[in-house]
């Protein structure tokens, strides 16, 4: 299996993985010479255990790109970024879900989990049943033996959850992973993991274009401004994240504030990106030449 398609592997047995995610004046540039740009930075950042942070900002802020960073599957050009202490590596720093579900069509269902909890060195006897509590957690109990070609596009993307749950790394990673979904199956699968967040535990990073989708799935929201993407807004949300009625909490006067606040911050972002005192690409530029002639 490839880097870019693996998203679990086994937890270290020699450090402690709580799934705190920190992020120190991190940058990071693509390209060299004159087309040396600026993606995303500098960006400071802590994400504490169990929290649902949810990045949301124009396209080209740079969501994906701290979203890689924080996987491992691209270092920084500048600052660091620590996954429960230590620098990330692929694989292994966090379960990752992509825009796409990427299941192995050769497989079936169970398949598909199976190698993602052998990867996770769970043993052959176990596997059966974790499976079936992973499945039953992303609400596919009984799916284990159909092919993937046979189960629907909202149903692909609650499989590569499961996968992605199947290591219980501490830290989920999910990468716009509704978006090409109708409205309906975006708004199940929004809920299925709120429930799951809740109930794991787990720290989670989640990368969205919608300030509705991040509101109802936050329990803190950054905004980014277009590119380079810096912090442009850091704010909590105060919501019950319990067992609640999803279509009350939708409705409710708090919710549309806080949708209407942050669809006002995104769309100043992408008005105005880089704020003043911010360094641009040409004040990076010379923070580089002074650091490589230090």
């Amino acid at each position: 299996m490839s880097s870019s398609e693996t998203t679990t592997a086994p937890a270290s047995t020699t450090t402690k993985h709580d799934g705190t995610v920190r992020l120190d004046h991190v940058v990071h540039r693509y390209g060299r010479g004159s087309a040396n740009v600026t993606a995303v930075g500098p960006v400071d950042l802590t994400v504490p255990v169990g929290e649902f942070l949810v990045l949301v900002g124009p396209s080209g802020c740079g969501k994906s790109t701290l979203l890689r960073l924080i996987a491992g599957f691209e270092r920084p050009t500048h600052g660091a970024v620590r996954v429960s202490g230590a620098e990330p590596r692929p694989g292994t720093a966090a379960g990752v879900v992509f825009q796409t579900p990427r299941l192995f069509p050769w497989r079936t269902v169970g398949g598909n989990i199976d190698l993602a909890l052998r990867y996770a060195g769970v043993d052959r006897a176990h596997r059966p049943e974790r499976r079936a509590r992973l499945l039953a957690r992303v609400g596919l109990e009984g799916t284990e033996k159909r092919r993937t070609w046979e189960i629907s596009g909202g149903q692909q993307q609650r499989v590569a959850i499961a996968r992605a749950l199947a290591a219980e790394n501490p830290l989920l990673l999910l990468d716009e992973p509704f978006a090409a979904l109708d409205a309906l199956t975006r708004e199940r699968l929004q809920e299925d993991v709120r429930r799951v967040a809740a109930q794991t535990g787990r720290t989670t990073v989640f990368v969205t274009h919608s300030a509705d989708e991040a509101v109802f799935l936050g329990s803190r929201i950054v905004v980014l401004t277009k590119g380079p993407g810096t912090v442009a807004l850091d704010l909590p949300i105060d919501l019950p994240r319990g067992d609640v009625d999803a279509e009350e909490l939708r409705e409710s006067r708090e919710f549309a504030e806080l949708r209407a606040r942050v669809s006002h911050e995104v769309k100043a972002a992408a008005a105005h990106g880089h704020r003043p005192g911010e360094p641009t690409d040409a004040s990076m530029q010379g923070i580089e030449e002074r650091t490589s002639q230090s």
